[in-house]
């Protein structure tokens, strides 16, 4: 897709495959909206790539992502400003080692990864469908090889386990991805998820110091992590790809439960009542 003018959103762009994301799309010519919690934050990105694109076309608008009605907000702002919307990249994630919660009261590596996303998405569908032929990319990972979508107890409250946590927040994305591709059949708007790598970026600052000094010889850089990204934003060849998993520029077969239909039905029917749709 050439991008040039186009409206293009990316959530979680003040660092890490988001910002290099961000970069990327506005050298391209893309017009770039970026939903920042942080202006401070904000501010600093938007001066480094100007300072890279001095041509660049970058707006920043508050939002965030842990509170359903800051991104209700955002999106009415977002709605205020643009009729259309060419590409989303639902790239934010954190990964919380600790219980904690969002402002809606919500086990937060599952209200950020996966229901933040769920709710910004649909709130801009209607946009996006009217912008066609349009993209829409969820960052996911390969942990969800190791999550289950536990319906008994999706924020772990009677246990909490933090890699279980993140790993079923990651696979909620590719559930979504699934569900969603189907839902989006022959409007032109094709949407698709992918594993960036282990990439040195802020989602470990949580972990303990020697877990991150022994993984980050191993990790790659956010430059490279954003690689998959990119190509999925901009790649004619993915321009009739749907429903897809991608993993180095490659489709790739996850885990067999993010293929089953029944469980991701359920998770977006749970996902509603969570978001109140």
């Amino acid at each position: 897709m050439d991008i040039q003018g186009k409206i293009c959103l990316i959530t979680g762009a003040t660092s890490g495959i988001g910002k290099e994301t961000a970069k990327v799309l506005a050298a391209k010519g893309a017009i770039v909206v970026l939903p920042i919690r942080d202006s401070l934050k904000g501010d600093i990105l938007k001066d480094e790539i100007l300072e890279q694109t001095p041509d660049a076309k970058i707006e920043l608008m508050h939002c965030n992502l842990a509170s359903f009605d800051s991104i209700r907000s955002f999106v009415k702002e977002f709605k205020s400003k643009h009729d259309k919307l060419h590409l989303l990249v639902n790239n934010a994630g954190i990964w919380e080692t600790k219980r904690n919660l969002s402002e809606d009261g919500v086990e937060m590596n599952f209200a950020v990864n996966h229901l933040a996303s769920f709710l910004l998405t649909h709130l801009l569908l209607d946009t996006i469908k009217k912008s066609a032929p349009a993209r829409i990319i969820n960052v996911s990972s390969e942990a969800h090889r190791n999550g289950k979508i536990n319906f008994a107890d999706l924020e772990f409250e009677k246990s909490f386990s933090s890699f279980k946590s993140y790993s079923q927040s990651k696979l909620a994305n590719i559930l979504f991805t699934k569900k969603l591709s189907q839902q989006l059949k022959d409007t032109g708007v094709t949407v698709n998820c992918l594993h960036p790598g282990v990439v040195s970026t802020g989602l470990f600052e949580k972990m303990p110091g020697l877990f991150t000094t022994v993984m980050k010889p191993f990790m790659l850089t956010p430059t490279k992590g954003a690689e998959t990204s990119i190509y999925l934003a901009t790649s004619p060849e993915v321009e009739k790809i749907t429903g897809e998993y991608f993993v180095k520029k490659k489709p790739k077969k996850p885990a067999t439960v993010a293929l089953r239909q029944d469980v991701a039905n359920k998770l977006w029917e749970v996902s509603e009542k969570y978001v109140g749709l």
